[in-house]
């Protein structure tokens, strides 16, 4: 055998050895993400169908409505980084994630009535609703549809209809490859991803990867930590498909009475300022915060967010009161 089919035959042999290396650590991986996502939830079987839910910590009770690529995981990550301590976090995984199905009816509104099916199985008359990107259209209707359940409403980066200028994403050739992966439920290509291109997947989120780079070690860390948190994409698959093929419209929202607060970027890459602007301009009273960097994951924003939603929820609690005693 010639030196130089030595030398191609010990790179097959090294190659080989690597990839197989690394799929078994991929399998490991897999099977560790999948044992987490099973765990820390129940299933409610509502009229409405199953619904998968936590229930954690103690305080005033708070909704936690997750976006695309979520859960109840997500949903338990997001109130801790954005809300903090003081509250009784519900987080359901809507229609198609982790261990709810999808149902015949998938609409927002059809999720707003198995949020309100939840809330009453739990025995919680009222709740402060928090929605997230996608999360946002079933927090609005549980808001108009059952407005005797909800305190308080708070929209972050709300993937809501606008007129002008409507939620988007770039088609960028990195964004390709991970509609791609989304597309086919790549548990391995999401994965190995990671590794490779962190960058990749962090604009696909909706934000500017330049701004994660330029974050303290603690943000950078939670951004990944998010991004880790779409695994295994194949258990979220569903609901990333619905969520993906929205039918955007007009809602009644001058109707919505709860006190509302609405967060955005000027950079969110999905575009979602111009939605956050049209749902303020017609919920009455509503409070619009808008940051000019952050993106769609709100990088670097974490306590200005969280005592954002603090005053808000105290002016919430006088008004109410007042309300009440008038």
């Amino acid at each position: 055998m010639s030196q130089t089919r030595r030398f191609l035959l010990a790179m097959f042999v090294a190659i080989a050895a690597a990839a197989g290396v690394a799929f078994l650590f991929y399998k490991n991986e897999l099977g560790r993400m999948r044992d987490t996502a099973s765990r820390g939830s129940l299933v409610a079987n509502l009229d409405t169908g199953p619904i998968e839910y936590a229930d954690s910590g103690a305080g005033i009770p708070l909704l936690s409505i997750h976006g695309a690529g979520g859960g109840f995981d997500q949903g338990l990550a997001i109130a801790a980084d954005l809300v903090g301590e003081g509250f009784r976090v519900i987080a359901p995984s809507r229609f198609g994630y982790l261990r709810t199905p999808v149902p015949p009816d998938s609409s927002p509104a059809a999720q707003a009535d198995a949020h309100a099916a939840l809330l009453s199985k739990l025995n919680v008359p009222k709740a402060v609703v928090v929605g997230i990107s996608a999360g946002a259209r079933s927090a609005v209707e549980l808001t108009l549809r059952h407005p005797d359940k909800v305190a308080a409403l708070i929209l972050i980066v709300p993937a809501l209809y606008s007129p002008t200028s409507p939620i988007s994403i770039e088609v960028g050739r990195g964004n390709r490859f991970a509609f791609w992966a989304v597309n086919a439920g790549g548990d391995f290509a999401w994965w190995a991803a990671e590794s490779v291109a962190p960058s990749v997947l962090i604009r696909f989120l909706g934000v500017p990867p330049a701004l994660v780079a330029a974050a303290p070690q603690a943000e950078r860390d939670r951004v990944m930590s998010f991004v880790r948190s779409v695994e295994p994409l194949s258990l979220r698959f569903p609901g990333i498909n619905i969520d993906s093929a929205p039918e955007l419209h007009e809602m009644p929202l001058g109707q919505i009475t709860a006190p509302t607060m609405i967060i955005s970027a000027r950079d969110d890459l999905f575009n979602t300022l111009p939605a956050a602007e049209f749902a303020a301009g017609k919920i009455p009273g509503a409070k619009l915060v808008v940051y000019d960097t952050g993106g769609h994951l709100l990088v670097g924003r974490a306590q200005q967010v969280r005592t954002a939603v603090r005053m808000f929820l105290a002016g919430a609690s006088r008004w109410a009161m007042s309300a009440r005693n008038n």
